[in-house]
């Protein structure tokens, strides 16, 4: 099933297409039906654990098409159709994620964090009309600025979980009753046509026009099911995650997979660290998968994660940025936790350090790609030309589930993709070839973003609010170092003449009104007569980062 919004998706070519079908890799089938012939196999078993529900996957499938079945009573929820999300870790988050998928419509998957101007943005660029949200997160917030977004006209009809609806909106208990009855087998999932979009990602963050990942059925179903059999997924699996699930990562390393292992998700509510200890005693977890760098040091630092029973967990994913040898090598011996690391993108590419390598490879590498059918190349920065091994150069990569373009990007996409279909991912990587296999480090980005535990921030959108500031004449966002998230960012700014200074507060002030999500801010100021320019006469962020960071030093010894 098409619509006229997929003259913005750049395809796989037909070759490849029945390579990947050949191979087994590549089913014919949508993602939802592969999802639905999963869940109705393992009908009995458990499924889906919150703290409001714990629910066989005969449970959650029908919930889900309840909810499918009377998503069609909403304006602008049709098959085809994009439909926003904003919601939590929370059981209605699933059950709206896979009711869209029955129905036919394309999840839009944003963080709860994201601003009334990212979901706009993202609204536009996908045509979707219609938002997902959860009232009661973070005190209501959610519920507002989804008031505010069906007043500025950016979605025409929202659906609200957990909370009375509003003029516009639609209870999600309501599209629930709208569904009863529904046999599951009418629902538009099986006319879907596989070859078309079944899920909106994101790439890290937005810009002024969002990079949106278009994840296509049977790539997006193959990249959840390779990273559960490289995993070891089975029935007898139990899933922690604790991070924010509507999003590529919560989707395809946790939801799905779980899903088509027939394993049951424990979803956290948060990365509280007693919340996760208490439920690692409860229900034994022995999987953890993209523990950010920061949620590691975190369990390190906490008496009562030190004083717990960890011993269930076999496999302690930890990605989103480098972890330090030295903390991996205090997990395992301080709290009996041995590190996994791996690296992945909402444009498909997963890295895993393999089950059983050795404490060098776990701890200096992200590993290798997880199905047979993922090429990397490792590029001459700016160019095309391949370098040697242990040398660091640009990390490529082309396969069965990696995205041949971002969604209506025709002018991204012809720098971003090599020729032959190689995404150029903007992060520096080495490639080792040791006894044990050949597997790759990430050594640093290309790219002008800050990493900031586990969610990037796109330099470029925030500097571009900053100088609509009144005081501001002009601005530059560079990433600082952290100890606990690797890097946060710090603005330098120039002010206007005679202008009253911009603090941390003020500036946090100006940005959140336009709508950028709170993660996003700068969380240090500095004020400079003129930004410094290299050679070619753009501002010269190496050597800010540079003067941000001897700053930094100077303070930590001034307190020691």
């Amino acid at each position: 099933m098409g619509s006229p919004a997929d003259s913005g998706l750049v395809p796989f070519d037909p070759a490849s297409r029945a390579r990947f079908r050949r191979e087994g890799w590549w089913t014919g089938r949508s993602l939802p039906a592969e999802l639905v012939l999963a869940a109705e196999a393992g009908a009995g078993r458990p499924a889906l654990v919150t703290p409001e529900v714990s629910w066989s996957y005969r449970d959650l499938l029908d919930e889900a098409s309840r909810f499918g079945a009377g998503l069609a009573r909403v304006p602008g929820v049709a098959a085809g159709e994009a439909v926003m999300f904003q919601m939590g870790n929370v059981a209605q988050t699933v059950v709206g994620y896979l009711g869209c998928l029955l129905a036919g419509a394309r999840p839009v998957c944003t963080l709860p964090q994201h601003g009334s101007r990212e979901i706009g943005l993202l609204a536009a660029h996908t045509g979707a009309s219609c938002l997902i949200v959860q009232s009661d997160f973070r005190g209501g917030r959610l519920a507002a600025q989804a008031r505010q977004l069906l007043s500025d006209g950016a979605v025409k009809s929202a659906v609200v979980a957990r909370g009375e609806p509003f003029p516009g909106a639609t209870s999600f208990d309501d599209v629930l009753h709208a569904g009863e009855g529904a046999e599951r087998a009418t629902l538009p999932f099986n006319t879907v046509d596989p070859d078309q979009v079944a899920v909106f990602q994101l790439s890290g963050g937005t810009t002024g026009l969002p990079k949106i990942a278009p994840r296509l059925h049977e790539e997006y179903a193959y990249n959840s099911r390779a990273w559960a059999e490289v995993m070891g997924y089975g029935p007898e699996s139990v899933i922690l995650y604790p991070l924010p699930v509507m999003h590529n990562a919560g989707i395809s390393l946790a939801v799905q997979p779980a899903i088509f292992a027939g394993a049951q998700l424990v979803l956290a509510p948060s990365a509280d660290i007693d919340e996760m200890v208490t439920l690692i005693e409860r229900y034994r977890p022995d999987v953890l998968p993209l523990v950010p760098p920061a949620v590691a040091i975190r369990l390190l630092d906490s008496p009562r994660a030190r004083k717990a029973d960890l011993s269930s967990i076999t496999d302690f994913v930890v990605g989103g940025q480098k972890l330090p040898a030295e903390i991996a090598g205090r997990l395992r011996d301080e709290l009996g936790i041995r590190v996994r690391q791996m690296f992945g993108m909402a444009e498909g590419m997963f890295l895993v350090t393999p089950a059983g390598a050795s404490q060098d490879v776990c701890h200096h590498t992200v590993g290798a790609p997880i199905s047979p059918g993922d090429e990397i190349r490792i590029l001459e920065p700016g160019g095309d030309g391949e370098i040697a091994d242990g040398d660091v150069g640009e990390l490529a990569a082309r396969g069965p589930y990696t995205i041949r373009g971002y969604y209506r990007a025709a002018a991204h996409n012809s720098t971003a993709f090599t020729a032959d279909g190689f995404y150029r991912t903007g992060d520096l990587a080495r490639r080792h070839r040791t006894p044990e296999g050949v597997f790759y480090s990430i050594e640093g980005r290309i790219k002008d973003v800050i990493n900031r535990g586990v969610e990037k921030i796109h330099a470029e959108e925030v500097e571009e609010l900053i100088i609509q500031h009144p005081s501001v004449a002009a601005a530059a966002l560079v990433a600082m170092p952290d100890p606990v998230l690797g890097e946060k960012g710090c603005a330098f700014l120039v002010l206007e003449a005679g202008a009253e200074p911009v603090t941390v507060t003020s500036l946090g002030r100006h940005l959140l009104a336009a709508g950028l999500a709170k993660y996003k801010l700068p969380e240090r100021v500095e004020i400079v007569p003129e930004l410094p320019l290299t050679n070619v006469g753009k501002v010269s962020k190496k050597l800010l980062r540079e003067d941000v960071e001897r700053k930094l030093a100077a303070e930590a010894e001034e307190e020691t």
